[in-house]
């Protein structure tokens, strides 16, 4: 509901994999609610948080009764699995400042996340969990951005200034 929640693992030395971001209006661990199994990953909120849960009875009852709900969860979990296919085709395709772009980008995705206003707030660190690259590199990459008026910085935060130019970005 507000807030952000970082969705990680940690390896056994101690390094943060970051997966992706759930930022206000977001809806993680259906995979968990799906099989009966626990999650294989952490969920973090690194500012102050407010999350509403979803009981798994609830779940169940809404997956067998409601024809709406099934829909959502369809084109949610759709909407997931193309936001990681791209997060691995980025991964291996772009340069570091457009892979910084495309994971700040894919914060404000209007289904996963439908009321995600033009600030983020995200750390230099978590945006480079969250894409693979160092957190120098991050800086590197959001001097750039800024310079062409895609973002303006502030602590802790990301100010996005032109979405369209920031998912074109390449």
């Amino acid at each position: 509901m507000e807030g952000f929640l970082r969705v990680q693992d940690t390896t056994a030395d101690g390094k943060v994999i970051m997966f992706t971001g759930v930022a206000p209006g977001g809806w993680i661990g259906e995979g968990s609610l799906l099989k009966p199994e626990h999650r294989k990953y952490e969920i973090i909120a690194t500012r102050p948080t407010v999350t509403v849960h979803l009981p798994r009875k609830t779940f169940g009852w809404l997956l067998e009764r409601s024809i709406p709900f099934n829909h959502f969860m369809m084109s949610h979990l759709n909407e997931r699995l193309g936001q990681f296919i791209a997060m691995v085709k980025f991964d291996r395709m772009l340069e570091p400042t457009a892979r910084v772009t495309r994971g700040i980008s894919s914060l404000f995705h209007p289904v996963l996340y439908p009321n995600t206003d033009s600030t983020l707030n995200i750390n230099q660190e978590e945006i480079g969990w969250l894409v693979g690259v160092s957190r120098s590199r991050v800086n590197t990459a959001l001097n750039e951005l800024e310079a062409a008026g895609l973002i303006q910085r502030g602590y802790g935060f990301i100010v996005v200034l032109d979405r369209q130019g920031m998912a074109r970005y390449s």
